[in-house]
């Protein structure tokens, strides 16, 4: 008998499928270290203690995206490590915060599945959980992957499309227990700009730009425990390249729009997602973003900003798609999300 795990491949979904994934992850200051080791992460709400509490919190929280790697890691040897692509996301929430010494644990359930016209590969589509030892939900997102057959004889499930929000709701977003900014440091945070000089249609270029490194892209990957084969194995693509998580490039994208949206300092939505084009070691990532929506918040001082994050391999234009409507060759990501930012 087999004692090691291939993965799971197309034929092995199926619809209402709960996957409870390995290995809970207890969390301390050093992911907090390393994130901001890794990426230019400097909002303040995740940087101080005393800054949190100033705003309501306990203490300062792990960042965001740093608990969303969590959950999203452990998914990986269930749901993609036999993935030709992650395609998108939809319906993400933030719901609770997560903090030093929480314990972390996912699972995901399978929401859909359409096998592609090609007969190699389909579509499968999950809605992932995280929770925490208290059993709290603290984060949900959809994800759909792309994911090789392995017996290409095996016959097509019926066709199951989920029906998805595009975008969430002001009313859908969960504001954290406490959260006041009325008394929001502005100089301490490193920005002056509140949520009313912003208006729809802006955009902002955020100026800096970051050169992927090799060994960088593969410790954070290994820091999430994600395991997918194109990101560590250079033999694993036909072109000896190894592929960089998407999520380090959503990481750095947002580290990098700190210049322009230091005030945007709490992720509690995601509407959507795409990874255009893959990035490889040595390329340089630049960030832009335009503000869509603004909607107030029951919290004190609080308003919901909904902004569009671009990452471009040091594109300069603030221009997504050609004529084709198809993304530009460098654009790397396009990721629309709600975030907290004091009025």
């Amino acid at each position: 008998m087999a004692k090691t795990n291939p993965g799971r491949f197309f034929e092995d979904y199926s619809i209402g499928q709960v996957i409870e994934h390995a290995v809970p992850r207890t969390v301390s200051g050093g992911e907090r270290a390393l994130y901001h080791a890794l990426y230019p992460a400097r909002h303040a709400l995740y940087s101080s203690d005393e800054f949190a509490r100033a705003c309501g919190l306990p203490a300062s929280p792990l960042d965001d995206l740093a608990a969303f790697h969590v959950v999203f890691g452990k998914t990986v040897p269930d749901v993609s490590l036999n993935a030709v692509a992650n395609l998108g996301y939809a319906e993400g929430r933030w719901l609770k915060p997560v903090y030093a010494g929480d314990t972390l644990r996912s699972s995901s359930e399978v929401i859909g599945l359409k096998q592609n016209s090609n007969g190699k590969t389909g579509v499968v589509y999950v809605r992932t959980t995280g929770t925490n030892q208290n059993g709290e939900t603290v984060m949900e997102y959809c994800r759909w992957v792309m994911v090789r057959k392995k017996d290409l004889d095996a016959p097509a499930p019926e066709t199951v499309m989920p029906e998805l929000k595009s975008v969430l709701a002001p009313e859908d977003l969960v504001i954290p227990e406490g959260l006041d900014f009325s008394a929001y440091d502005f100089t301490l945070a490193g920005e002056p700009h509140r949520w009313g000089d912003y208006e729809p249609g802006e955009t902002i270029d955020h100026v800096d730009g970051v050169t992927i490194e090799e060994a960088e892209h593969m410790m954070a990957t290994r820091l999430w425990q994600n395991t997918a084969k194109v990101h560590f194995d250079a033999t694993f693509r036909p072109d000896g390249q190894r592929l960089i998580y998407g999520g380090h490039v959503i990481s750095m994208a947002r580290a990098l729009s700190f210049n322009g949206l230091a005030n945007a300092q709490m992720i509690v939505g995601l509407n959507g997602g795409a990874h255009a084009n893959p990035c490889f070691s040595g390329d340089t990532v630049k960030a832009w973003t335009e503000v869509l929506d603004k909607a107030d918040t029951p919290a004190p001082g609080v308003g919901a900003i909904r902004l569009r994050l671009v990452a471009t391999k040091g594109g300069e234009s603030f221009t997504l798609r050609g004529e084709d409507g198809k993304y530009l060759p460098e654009v790397l990501l396009d990721l629309d999300y709600w975030a907290l930012m004091p009025q």
